[in-house]
């Protein structure tokens, strides 16, 4: 993988290379990400407009109100397609943290319900949705759109507007919990 910038010749001549060396392909998949913006303009070393990772983590540069935590800069990251191109702002970085905080704590109430008689949600359904997102060239954007989905059903149930049963309630914990922490590599910051 790498940026969209290295895909022609870059990318392509090492598989041609490797092709003709070994009679193979180096990978099965190349992921060619867009390019990085820094509040609405390219991010560059030269021109001074550039944040690295580390002074995102700790907070200390000129762009940011504060320190964020990798797995909100990870949530922040899947919110865009990896063809899009990304515009890091700390507002973007703000509102990121604030809806990674909301799953979080859906999360964290999905492991206290406990399960009705009978299902009032398709579940079959929703992760039918979450499977399709992934296979359509890895959308995390609509991923996450049905991962709210999930939070929204989460609350339902707390307040018992709505059920699932036994059966339904660890698929869903399963498949949740595999979209949230396997495919999207985040961790539950409440829990460590």
């Amino acid at each position: 993988g790498g940026g969209m910038d290295l895909k022609f010749p870059h990318h392509e001549c090492e598989i041609a290379q490797n092709e003709a060396a070994k009679g193979t392909s180096p990978v099965n998949y190349w992921m060619h990400a867009n390019m990085l913006h820094l509040n609405g303009q390219r991010m560059s070393k030269s021109t001074g407009n550039s944040v690295n990772p580390h002074e995102l983590l700790s907070g200390n540069n000129k762009f940011f109100s504060k320190a964020y935590s990798p797995s909100v800069i990870r949530f922040f990251n899947a919110q865009s397609s990896y063809r899009s191109i990304l515009d890091l702002t700390d507002d973007g970085l703000l509102a990121s943290e604030k809806g990674f905080k909301k799953l979080m704590e859906a999360i964290n109430t999905l492991e206290l319900l406990k399960a009705g008689n009978s299902s009032t949600f398709d579940l079959k359904d929703w992760i039918e949705k979450c499977y399709s997102a992934m296979n359509d060239d890895f959308n995390t954007p609509i991923l996450i759109s049905h991962l709210f989905e999930a939070v929204k059903l989460i609350n339902q149930i707390k307040e018992g507007k709505a059920s699932l049963n036994n059966d339904d309630l660890i698929d869903f914990k399963k498949t949740l919990n595999a979209f949230v922490f396997d495919v999207l590599g985040l961790m539950n910051e409440s829990h460590e």
